[in-house]
């Protein structure tokens, strides 16, 4: 009995019975009303067991929900969170009929600080993106892992040494459900690992109307290397991250099928899942197709989302290790082992079994997360296509966003209600309802935005307060280092940097001139307070090294009080920081953020970036709101951080500091700032939501996935069937097609006659219906705006400037016995033009018409 752990739970009074439902349900985690009615039992226990409600209703004492329920304030506000609670799930799903249900697998969820199973970016974004599809009632569930100990729980010591402490939680904390069976026992499925078999059991989150189905393998069946699979968030060796990526993919799949659960459209978030597409072609395979004609019919149902901007990035495991966990499997499937290893075999890897790879095999809809992360992704995929320019392979993008209810301070959400209407939050894809912020008086914006700031300079302080107590340290420490943090004087110019202490990051680069900053950062007219927050992966020294640095700062002569580091980065602590900080800071490595969302977050609550024009700020950025850092273009790494250092302390000295500290006489309004800060709001918060990202991919891949899985269906899969067969004869004919110009067009036409053009193409016994001669034109005078579209790449419209033309097969051949194909057109405008001839296999029931990636050009 020795530490055993024993509970008194406290009874809930009849008339709050039904807080245990506001506590079950995610909506809590943004429907701040919600989430007060806990914090307001006991805010000291709500602080210590980190905003959790599931925990505080069970350690609550008895007296506080009794005074609760005697509390007439408190039980309208009870009551109105129940009313709304029932509003919301009232309003159901209307869009099925015309929806397909979308099946969205993540490793990662960050819903709530309260609920620790992700670490990170990935785990926010699918967080955010869960809640969006419950906002829309999108036609979607989501699909994971539930871990025992999750991302650890950062502590720093005095000489900046970072620790890691991982703890246990216990389901009951946190709100998920057992799933049940109609006979009441646990739901299970099992994975055949190696030579054995492992059970997994599923658990429900409910996330507003959307249900996110979680598996773990703590199970009593289990071996106890088994049970410790979902023990600990990206945890353990290789070895066990492919079993994770099996019960995650394989087992995912699984516990759908047993809830009876037919999704018409499977979101692979991140190659950790990319283990679903085995499953789905076990499927298939066992319906009596052709290997090939499997993996057209799983393909065209798949959605890939490539969130990594470095190959080194991409899970891959060694040949032998997958063998040994996949041995079994391999043999039900019915595959030689070769056939099986060359779906995840990358051409610059061939060692290794690469989960991107097994996605770009097993998916036609591909994305990155930004316009330039699209772009950079399309190069690193690119022998994927080995005869296709990037720039034209499957690649897409759609810019990620954030979950505006979540990240938008209650203070500012008030704001709206009262001088936008509460009808805002139907319009937040809609540009020109935002514009309305500008109109709104400079007196009561800036009130707003510094009762925000104060609030936030009040949570920092009361955070340290603890760190500080908790570590034995003085109370004159503590002021020495809080001195500048005034929530009553919030007036002081104050930067934010916070996320994970990844190298590419730089959390440092402002660090490369300490005399420089520290100049800026005590000037006594107008200084400056940096806070900074994040964790290094444990097994990143380099990363653990730069925090080092920094935490050391802040003891430092010259930064003391004016640098900050806060422990334990956490989404509690990013609602603060993005909310309240003046500027929020990015020193990127471009081209290697992906995309980032913490700027926007602190643009939809009007606060200015100070970025390096990469990722999703490269789209966001349009001049007035904020400041965007042009990447220097040198190789040297060394001589490109000094000249970045340079642009981003130059920035702040001549611009950002200016603007923040000038007034106009008589008024304590900085007005261009305030200026700048509505503009961050009028043009962020329309296009970078995540309402338009799931609009985006409903619209761009969603549809066109199951509309293809569809087609490929058809008649007891006719249309992949049929494919299969095709692309097995191109593949076999393509080494020997040939082209050849048999008539050149003019190279100066005047405005009205027609362009003609004759090409023989030696086609090796396929026929003309199978390829596509193409004429190309793109402008280069006048030049032309070639671009790529913010936001998404999907449903582009034409662009002026570009335009293509077919050739049509005349029946003829030459002397060669090639086929002859034919162009007459009239070119649509005037202008010089760079100009080509290609080919290229054609099909209608191609996803993507360069998806063989075989192209041949004249």
């Amino acid at each position: 009995m020795r530490n055993a752990l024993l509970e008194v739970t406290p009874v809930l009074p009849g008339d709050l019975t039904r807080l245990t439902e506001l506590a079950a349900n995610l909506l809590f985690s943004w429907h701040r009303p919600t989430r007060a009615l806990f914090e307001d039992l006991d805010p000291e226990l709500w602080k210590q067991t980190n905003g959790n409600p599931r925990l505080m209703l069970r350690c609550v004492s008895q007296e506080a929900l009794e005074r609760a329920m005697h509390d007439e304030g408190y039980r309208a506000r009870y009551q109105e969170a129940l009313a709304n609670l029932d509003a919301y799930l009232a309003a159901a799903n209307g869009h099925e009929a015309e929806q397909p249900l979308v099946a969205y697998f993540c490793a990662e969820y960050g819903f709530h600080e309260s609920v620790p199973i992700y670490s990170g970016g990935l785990g926010v974004l699918a967080g955010d993106y869960c809640k969006a599809a419950s906002d829309e009632r999108a036609n979607f569930i989501g699909v994971g892992l539930l871990y025992e100990q999750g991302y650890f729980i950062q502590t720093v010591d005095n000489d900046g040494i970072q620790h890691a402490q991982y703890l246990e939680r216990d389901p009951r904390d946190l709100p998920v459900e057992p799933v049940r069976t109609s006979s009441g026992e646990w739901l299970k499925v099992s994975v055949r690992i190696g030579a054995r078999e492992v059970v997994a059991r599923l658990w429900k989150a409910q996330v507003g109307r959307v249900a996110v189905y979680l598996l773990d393998t703590n199970c009593e069946e289990n071996q106890a290397a088994d049970r410790d699979i979902t023990h600990r968030l990206y945890g353990g060796d290789e070895s066990t991250r492919v079993r994770q990526e099996m019960i995650l993919g394989i087992g995912g799949v699984r516990a759908l099928r047993a809830l009876n659960v037919r999704p018409a459209v499977w979101h692979l978030n991140e190659g950790h899942a990319s283990f679903l597409i085995l499953e789905l072609l076990r499927e298939h395979l066992g319906q009596g197709l052709s290997f090939a004609a499997a993996l057209e019919a799983v393909a065209a149902d798949c959605v890939f989302t490539t969130h990594t901007p470095v190959a080194a990035g991409h899970d891959a495991f060694g040949l032998d290790l997958i063998v040994q966990h996949f041995a079994d499997y391999i043999r039900e499937l019915g595959l030689p082992i070769e056939r099986f290893l060359e779906l995840g075999r990358s051409p610059g890897s061939p060692g290794l079994f690469n989960m991107t790879r097994l996605a770009l095999n097993g998916a036609r809809h591909i994305n990155g997360v930004s316009r330039i992360h699209g772009a950079v992704s399309a190069r690193l995929c690119a022998d994927q296509w080995p005869e296709v320019r990037p720039e034209d392979n499957p690649v897409g993008w759609v810019t990620n966003g954030v979950h505006v209810p979540t990240f938008l301070h209650q203070r500012w959400i008030r704001f709206f209600d009262r001088e936008l209407g509460q009808e805002w939050r139907d319009h937040l894809r809609d540009p020109q309802f935002w514009q309305r912020l500008e109109a709104v008086p400079d007196e009561r914006y800036w009130a707003t935005s510094q009762d925000v700031k104060s609030r936030m300079l009040a949570s920092v302080r009361e955070r340290l307060q603890r760190e500080y107590q908790r570590k034995g340290l003085s109370p004159a420490q503590l002021r020495h280092v809080t001195r500048y943090l005034d929530p009553q004087r919030p007036n002081i110019l104050t930067l934010g940097f916070a996320r994970r202490f990844a190298t590419y990051k730089r959390a440092n680069l402002l660090l490369r001139d300490r005399a420089r900053l520290a100049r800026l950062v005590n000037d006594p007219e107008r200084p400056l307070v940096l806070l900074f927050a994040g964790k290094a992966h444990p097994a990143d020294e380099p990363g653990k090294s730069v925090l080092r640095e920094i935490r050391q700062l802040m003891t430092s002569e010259e930064f003391a009080g004016r640098i900050l580091f806060l422990e334990d980065y956490d989404l509690q602590l990013a609602r603060s920081l993005v909310s309240g900080v003046d500027v929020w800071l990015n020193n990127p490595i471009a081209p290697l953020e992906a995309s980032g969302t913490s700027g926007m977050k602190a643009a939809i609550n009007g606060r200015l970036n100070l970025s390096i024009l990469d990722g999703w700020w490269a789209e966001g950025w349009i001049g007035d709101n904020g400041w965007g850092i042009p990447p220097a273009q040198v190789q040297d790494a060394e001589r490109r951080d000094k000249l970045e250092a340079e642009l981003m302390l130059g920035a702040l000295e001549e611009e950002v500091v200016p603007q923040y500290y000038t007034r106009v006489p008589d008024s304590s309004i900085p007005t261009d700032w305030v200026r700048a800060s509505k503009r961050a709001m009028v043009t962020v918060i329309p296009r970078f939501n995540m309402r338009r990202v799931l609009f985006d991919y409903t619209q761009g891949l969603y549809l066109p996935a199951a509309a293809q899985y569809r087609r490929l269906a058809a008649d007891n899969y006719t249309g992949a069937r049929a494919l299969a067969d095709w692309k097995q004869r191109v593949r076999a004919a393509w080494p020997r097609v040939t082209l050849k110009s048999l008539a050149e067009g003019a190279r100066d036409l005047p405005r009205g006659e027609r362009l003609r053009l004759r090409v023989a193409a030696g086609l090796n016994g396929l026929d003309p219906a199978d390829v596509r001669l193409e004429f190309t034109a793109r402008r280069l005078l006048p030049e032309a705006d070639l671009s790529p579209p913010p936001l998404s790449s999907y449903l582009e419209p034409p662009r002026p400037g570009v335009w293509n033309a077919q050739l049509a097969p005349t029946g003829e051949h030459d002397a060669d016995g090639a086929q002859v194909f034919a162009l007459d057109v009239e070119p649509p405008e005037c202008g010089q033009f760079r100009t080509e001839v290609r080919i290229y296999p054609w099909h209608e029931l191609l996803s993507h018409p360069y998806e063989l990636g075989l192209m041949k050009w004249l």
